[in-house]
């Protein structure tokens, strides 16, 4: 998405930008799939507007084709569910954990005013007191990063976690609370079709200088020249990267020392996507779940019918999983499929009448980039020596950041207005 964007925003500026796509179709993760009369997108990708150029700008490339939901989001824990986010909706916990969650949050007013972005578990700790962090932050967050929690920095949390005030909680308590809270207490999806109809917009609109099948197999700084699977080498000017950094050990060589240190520093965790077909109708009310406990390996389960009538056939109900997996936790791909309907049944998340009709696996490398205490130093040193080389990085994978659809779209903006500079003042 960032790399289309980027495109876009160039041609608009009457620059013409060739995009190299390694796939069949372009979006990168931003992909949808048919299989057996079902729409799968490749995981969840939902768009969540802070940002009013980009949302005009989705709105005017889907001509209409979008709607706005309501987030209903939930979190199976205890043997029922509690709405999302966890801190607002405590009414809904056993009223002993319910209370040490507010007891906790109380006591740690004054460290919250004291905590910084360091270590992550300290954190969470200090923002939420230890309620909070012991029954859903800690469990949750270790399942979806993968990795001991104290390693971690947290420069992304300001955006991705609600943080609330003592009235906000005490007022979840009793039952009272706010649910529209957090980036994403909204998100918008198209009407007919599946996510990948943004991509596609994209794609018709920046014209033929999209090439298909065609991987990056080497870049050749010297001579300013990439070489493309099944093409003749093309020299370049400016080279905008948006495929995941550690790929850039196996492409560009040599490369100095220091560069290789910090590309082999970068972490990341991966996710095992499941998709599947169901007959009959499921949680028919909820978009997504969370799922903190270890009773299941996948900890977030969502619901593509619930987004739009179309990406199911009638009386069907189509699901996406989610399991992280990475060195520290690894996850036994073999039987995955039982594993995740049987997770589904026993949290009570699908029925005995959900016969699985459909499926399709996304077994995603690259999921979430790591803030660990390596990574500003070795993001820092990799950008500066590519950039040194005019050549810029771009979304998620590109800049190894944490970011949703719509950071990332505003991110190939924000590249192309970099280039356009760089073009019209050498």
């Amino acid at each position: 998405m960032a790399g289309l964007s980027c495109a876009w925003h160039l041609k608009k500026k009457g620059i013409e930008a060739d995009i190299f796509e390694k796939e069949d179709s372009v979006g990168g993760l931003c992909r949808s799939r048919k299989v057996d009369g079902f729409t799968f997108d490749c995981d969840g990708h939902l768009m969540h507007f802070q940002n009013g150029y980009i949302s005009g700008l989705v709105e005017s490339l889907l001509k209409g084709n979008l709607e706005r939901h309501e987030r209903s989001a939930w979190i199976n824990n205890f043997g029922n569910l509690s709405r999302y986010p966890f801190q607002a909706n405590l009414y809904s916990l056993p009223k002993k954990i319910a209370a040490e969650c507010l007891w906790g949050f109380i006591n740690a007013t004054e460290s919250r005013a004291k905590v910084s972005h360091g270590n992550f578990l300290k954190w969470i700790n200090g923002t939420f007191g230890q309620g909070i962090a012991r029954h859903f932050m800690l469990p949750y967050n270790s399942k979806f990063w993968t990795v001991p929690l104290g390693r971690m920095a947290c420069p992304w949390t300001d955006k991705f976690i609600p943080k609330l005030g003592l009235a906000e909680v005490v007022n979840g308590f009793f039952g009272a609370g706010e649910n529209h809270l957090g980036y994403n207490a909204y998100f918008w999806y198209p009407k007919k079709g599946a996510i990948e109809q943004l991509p596609l917009a994209f794609e018709k609109e920046i014209g033929g200088r999209v090439f298909k099948k065609s991987p990056v197999r080497n870049i050749d700084l010297k001579k300013r020249e990439i070489t493309i699977e099944g093409r003749e080498r093309e020299k370049f000017d400016f080279l905008i990267l948006t495929i995941p950094l550690p790929e850039l050990l196996k492409i560009i060589n040599p490369l100095p020392e220091k560069v290789k240190r910090s590309l082999k520093r970068l972490r990341w965790n991966s996710i095992f996507n499941l998709n599947l077909g169901l007959e009959g109708l499921c949680q028919e009310d909820k978009h997504w779940i969370y799922f903190p406990n270890k009773e299941t390996v996948f900890f977030r389960a969502g619901f593509f019918h619930n987004f739009s009538k179309n990406l199911s056939p009638s009386g069907k109900s189509s699901i996406y999983t989610e399991t992280a997996y990475s060195g520290n936790l690894p996850f036994d791909r073999s039987g995955a499929v039982d594993k995740i309907l049987a997770g589904l049944r026993k949290t009570g998340t699908i029925n005995k009448e959900n016969k699985l009709v459909a499926q399709d696996i996304n077994d995603i490398k690259y999921g979430y980039p790591i803030y660990d205490r390596n990574y500003q130093e070795a993001i820092n040193t990799i950008r500066r020596f590519l950039a040194s080389r005019r050549i810029f990085t771009s979304g998620r994978y590109g800049n190894w950041r944490y970011m949703s659809m719509e950071d990332t779209m505003l991110d190939g903006k924000n590249t192309a207005e970099e280039v356009h500079n760089k073009i019209t003042t050498k």
